[in-house]
């Protein structure tokens, strides 16, 4: 099935334009599908606790 069609790509002559397009094509494939299935599979990020920044100390200014 896919061999089949694998190999009949291999046999097949071509042009450096057409195997540079076809080599082009896979990469765009096998990156996409990588790049779908780790977004799929990536956890929400936690969200972090904001710091309180300069100035949230006695030492900054604040008073309470």
């Amino acid at each position: 099935m896919i061999r089949d069609q694998i190999d009949e790509l291999f046999s097949k002559e071509m042009t450096r334009k057409e195997f540079l397009q076809h080599v082009g094509s896979g990469m765009l494939i096998l990156f996409g599908i990588s790049g779908l299935l780790s977004a799929l599979t990536q956890s929400k990020p936690t969200q972090r606790q904001p710091s309180l920044g300069y100035g949230a100390s006695a030492y900054g200014g604040n008073k309470k």
